[in-house]
């Protein structure tokens, strides 16, 4: 329970309880009842009622409406605003026909046609944001209409893992993403868990992540929004992550494959960074020849491991009698996978 929520249920019960015991006064009578007892009961009635009710009709439509206006695109909102500034003027030139009417209806009809055109008007550009900033900008003949609805109009939700990768500031800084990148406050919190581990390789990648999320604040290219949305009932970071994707309609950026599995099975669009880095990636193909540092064993006696500058991993037939040296490699065969591309290859001149 916040705060707010707390203050207002007691407030609420201090106004209800007294309206509650000024109901009682007034019921005593005609019920033939003991004025104070029933007074008494009618209190404590009103300030159970305060109690359970108040938040719902004070601060939690507040909080709300605030969320709502905080996490809607810019041009969502604008185009709502003007959706229901026409509908009410609309409904104004229609108010002096209307009032003509004989009463009670010219009282009531203008009033609710108002209120009516305007929901009408900000429901319908509400929708049709999009499909309207563009029509309006090819009418004007401007780019900042299609800029704005390009760049605004996608909202992208970034996992914990995308944030330790660290890739996505700098596909950010490029501008192709196309949309507002939304981090939520449960992500930086585990974040801040991981940071503080007892384990130095974790509490380096969560320090990373931490640092990778400032330096997206910080870019000028892609908006980023930092949102409150959380469910408490849901206990697991992935499953909060596929639930607030439904949630906001929003795309899933992740690197983590059985998170886009499960996202996706629940008809989530998952955009996978290792997919794009594998898109974009030079590829090498049979017979190409490289230099490889061998770092490592491989699983089957023999092999030996290397890595190129973007991680790639190369598999290197009877490279085990290389360890710690670099050669020339030739490309057997190439694997993608949406896990992440792999190479194999042998000593060149073998």
């Amino acid at each position: 329970m916040t705060s707010s929520d707390f203050l207002s249920r007691i407030a609420g019960m201090f106004v209800f309880t007294l309206m509650g015991a000024r109901l009682g006064l007034d019921a005593a009578g005609p019920l033939d009842l003991p004025t104070d007892a029933t007074s008494f009961i009618f209190g404590l009635v009103g300030a159970l009622f305060g109690l359970i009710i108040t938040p719902w009709i004070t601060t939690r439509p507040f909080r709300y409406a605030s969320q709502s206006i905080r996490e809607m695109p810019v041009d969502i909102f604008f185009m709502t605003i003007l959706g229901g500034v026409l509908g009410i003027g609309i409904a104004l030139l229609m108010t002096y026909p209307l009032s003509l009417l004989p009463q009670p209806f010219n009282r009531i009809v203008p009033p609710a046609l108002s209120v009516s055109m305007g929901y009408l008007g900000m429901t319908v550009f509400r929708l049709r944001s999009r499909e309207i900033l563009s029509l309006l900008s090819e009418r004007m003949g401007g780019r900042f209409g299609r800029l704005v609805a390009a760049q605004s109009h996608r909202q992208l939700l970034l996992d914990t893992s995308v944030l330790i990768d660290g890739r996505i500031v700098d596909i950010a800084k490029t501008g192709f993403l196309g949309g507002t990148m939304l981090i939520p406050r449960f992500v930086q919190a585990e974040l801040h868990q991981v940071a503080d581990s007892s384990d130095a390789l974790r509490r380096n990648r969560g320090r990373r992540g931490l640092l990778k999320v400032n330096e997206l604040m910080r870019n000028n290219i892609t908006p980023v929004k930092i949102i409150d949305d959380d469910f408490e009932d849901i206990p697991e970071v992935d499953d909060k992550l596929v639930a607030l994707s439904l949630q906001l309609d929003a795309f899933l950026i992740t690197n983590d494959y059985p998170l886009g599995k499960v996202a996706e099975g629940q008809g989530v669009s998952v955009l996978n960074i290792n997919l794009l880095a594998n898109a974009v990636r030079a590829a090498y193909i049979p017979g190409e020849t490289f230099p490889l540092r061998i770092i490592q064993e491989g699983t089957d006696p023999g092999q030996g491991v290397g890595y190129l500058d973007d991680g790639t991993m190369v598999v290197v037939e009877r490279g085990g009698n290389y360890m710690d040296r670099t050669i020339t490699v030739q490309v057997t065969k190439l694997i993608n996978r949406e896990a992440g591309r792999m190479i194999f290859a042998i000593p060149d001149g073998n």
